[in-house]
């Protein structure tokens, strides 16, 4: 019997990783549920991380009877690397991939299991994005310059977040975390009504939309708490529950249910080299911003963020992202590569132009500005 939909819009589509893990010292409990996908891993981390690490790590695989072989990764994903990587992992016999570490790692890690079809197990030591969940790799040049992504045919296999260590890290990441989180309840509505196709490559399901709305709303509950805790270097509920938003909630809403204006905006960005200081998902909160003034948001909703930024320290002006000068035709240049040709921004359910985008990103500091004079102390 042919399948009775041909194309693939028609249908919608949800997808995970096989199993989330997290808690404090998780860590220590990698070897009892890693040997249910594999024997004998490849272990990857960078050299601060592993020595960070690797006697947890490799003292738990140890004790559940399974055997690794542990490689320190040199920096960037980049093809030369995964090959590099690749030729060893099958030097030594291994079934199974761990990576340890941030971004570059994990989808390296992520990369390596998707050429060799083996199972991976990624362990995230920071909650800065929402990337570990997803099916996805973004490659470099040697050099550090975005090359492509790579689209894999699954999920991680299981994602194991170490709360304590998490905890550790500089809090601004975290906040830069909650920064990319912030985006996802909103680009997920604006995919959900023009029925956009998601990286899942379908529609998106209530389920999504429901998990990318849950992670706002506990961003807005927990966020400060969060904040807080981690500056004093502890683990609360609060900070449970935020590092769930910025890697589940957020990695499953955006990934079944679609980006749209602030990460075009946020790539936007990238081309002033004002704002290459800031972290990924500072940008982010700033382009979320411009959404809700580009979609024309009410003012509480607008407001609510303003909020939520300013008490972070998110950035909620140009200046506040290092742009300086007269904006205007830096601006435009940033609308002009928000709009591009297959930007996500033309996943918004109405029609946008580069001056649209210009104008909401010029009214979006005018507000931020203004609520920083009325709540200056």
């Amino acid at each position: 019997r042919q399948f009775p939909y041909k194309d693939p819009v028609m249908l919608r589509i949800i997808q995970s990783p096989g199993k989330y893990i997290q808690g404090a010292n998780a860590l220590a409990a990698v070897g009892e549920y890693a040997k249910a996908l594999a024997d004998h891993y490849f272990v990857i981390a960078d050299d601060f991380v592993m020595k960070l690490t690797g006697d947890t790590l490799m003292g738990s695989l140890h004790q559940h009877g399974v055997k690794y072989h542990a490689c320190v990764f040199n920096g960037e994903c980049c093809h030369k690397e995964i090959d590099r990587l690749g030729l060893e992992l099958k030097a030594h016999g291994c079934h199974g991939v761990i990576g340890v570490g941030g971004g570059k790692t994990l989808d390296t890690a992520k990369a390596i299991a998707h050429y060799q079809h083996l199972p991976v197990v990624l362990i995230p030591t920071i909650a800065s994005t929402d990337a570990p969940t997803s099916a996805l790799s973004v490659i470099y040049t040697e050099q550090g310059e975005f090359d492509e992504y790579l689209i894999h045919t699954s999920n991680p296999d299981m994602v194991i977040m170490d709360s304590a260590i998490i905890a550790k890290a500089p809090v601004r990441l975290l906040v830069a975390g909650m920064g990319d989180a912030l985006s996802t309840y909103f680009e997920a509505q604006a995919c959900f009504d023009a029925q956009a196709t998601s990286m899942a490559g379908g529609k998106s399901t209530l389920a999504a939309l429901s998990l990318a709305r849950l992670c706002y709303e506990t961003l807005l509950a927990e966020g400060v708490k969060a904040k807080l805790a981690v500056e004093a270097g502890v683990v609360t509920e609060a900070v449970e529950r935020i590092i769930e938003a910025n890697t589940y909630l957020s990695g499953i809403g955006f990934e079944s249910s679609g980006l749209a204006g602030a990460h075009a905006i946020h790539n936007g960005f990238t081309v002033l080299e004002e704002c290459h200081h800031l972290y990924h998902g500072e940008k982010v909160a700033f382009g979320t911003l411009s959404q809700l003034v580009l979609q024309n948001s009410s003012m509480e909703q607008i407001e609510t963020v303003l909020d939520f930024c300013q008490r972070l320290g998110l950035p909620i002006t140009l200046a506040q992202m290092g742009v300086s000068g007269d904006p205007a035709e830096k601006i435009m240049a940033v609308a002009e590569a928000s709009c591009a040709a297959g930007e996500t921004i033309h996943n918004m359910p109405f029609e946008v132009t580069p001056a649209s985008v210009q104008a909401a990103i010029l009214t979006a500091d005018r507000l931020g500005n203004a609520w920083l004079q009325q709540h200056s102390s």
